[in-house]
């Protein structure tokens, strides 16, 4: 081993700081070198690819990603097969890309459907056709929530409700297409009112392109208590987000920009949770493919009810791409980040 990690980062964007990097970047380079080894952060580009590989390969045992996939001029694609090749010659990933991917796709919801985590009416539609043939039944039976895969903040999630008076609405019988919805997006909480047809020809740009997909999943009236957020650094919890929307009657954005108010706890606070959580981890990470669990990632849940009328706890989002933690610095995350990706290596190249 060379015990020397490079941190992929992407110029630009607004992630970064006064001295080009993201503010959370030089203190993981910090805290490996303090441990003994060394870490180097490179900036990628898509015309540099070759000579970054070049440079890497053979002096950098594992490789750290702190891209922000929505700063790279070309998308992401091109960024994870050279990842993905990297991995293939015997660096570590951190995270590997298919990993990356199988977590941070909103259809991981559809893949754990059947366990206790997710409900089982929660649907992925990858074609036009589908979604027009499916969601005017699957919203007769209540509320629902649409999600795109592309989104980020709350854009292109959205809450719908049918309003229409004169609409008979039977469980499990297709809605007209003229049926009047409110819409309300996660991204700002502003409502729209369309006819159902019109709307979903309006969300159609969700599926058509590259990963393009649409999440329908039930409406849970309990996220105005509140989204829960654990942050993870591999298997371990490091801190849970409170997260309240704001008030309001069609407030359910769980986000910043929308108005929510956090609160940062300890995972003792929320032991129920993280217990449950911990002991799905190995099923979670089967079922999403295999690949080693990211190194920082995070696991949004949301209140429910069970069918005794106690908490059920339901799984809205994994987010592992790049995971921010500036604020929270003081806790000797970039230490646990440390320790983590030099355990990682150690133990695979050992």
């Amino acid at each position: 081993m060379n015990k020397h990690i490079v941190i992929f980062e992407a110029e630009g964007g607004s992630d970064k700081w006064i001295f080009g990097h993201r503010k959370d970047t030089m203190p993981i380079v910090e805290a490996i070198n303090a441990k003994g080894w060394e870490a180097e952060v490179v900036f990628f580009r898509d015309e540099w690819r070759d000579v970054i590989h070049d440079y890497v390969y053979g002096r950098f045992d594992g490789y750290i990603s702190r891209v922000n996939p929505g700063t790279l001029a070309n998308g992401e694609d091109m960024f994870f097969d050279f990842l993905r090749s990297l991995s293939e010659l015997g660096m570590i990933g951190m995270s590997h890309p298919d990993a990356m991917i199988g977590f941070g796709a909103k259809d991981m919801l559809v893949k754990l459907a059947d366990t206790p985590l997710v409900p089982d009416d929660t649907f992925a539609y990858y074609k036009v056709s589908q979604f027009e043939e499916m969601f005017p039944v699957s919203l007769s039976h209540g509320e629902r929530v649409l999600k795109q895969n592309r989104g980020s903040t709350g854009s292109g999630i959205w809450h719908v409700e049918v309003i229409d008076e004169e609409v008979k609405v039977i469980p499990g019988e297709r809605l007209p297409l003229s049926t009047k919805v409110k819409c309300t997006e996660a991204v700002d909480n502003h409502v729209e009112y369309h006819a159902l047809g019109e709307f979903m020809i309006f969300c159609e740009k969700y599926i058509i392109g590259d990963q393009g997909m649409i999440v329908d999943m039930r409406y849970l009236p309990r996220i105005k208590e509140g989204e829960i957020r654990i942050l993870m650094v591999g298997s371990s919890p490091i801190f849970v987000v409170h997260k309240k929307p704001a008030e309001g009657v069609d407030s359910f954005s769980a986000t910043l920009f929308s108005g929510a108010k956090y609160r940062y706890d300890d995972p003792e606070d929320w032991s129920d949770l993280v217990t449950m959580f911990l002991d799905n981890l190995p099923m979670i990470t089967k079922k999403l493919g295999g690949f080693d669990i990211p190194l920082i990632w995070t696991a949004d849940f949301m209140l429910d009810w069970d069918e005794n009328g106690n908490d059920r706890y339901i799984l809205g989002e994994f987010n592992n791409s790049c995971v921010g933690f500036t604020s929270h610095l003081d806790r000797g995350i970039q230490e646990k980040i440390a320790d983590e990706a030099i355990r990682l290596i150690t133990e695979k190249l050992s």
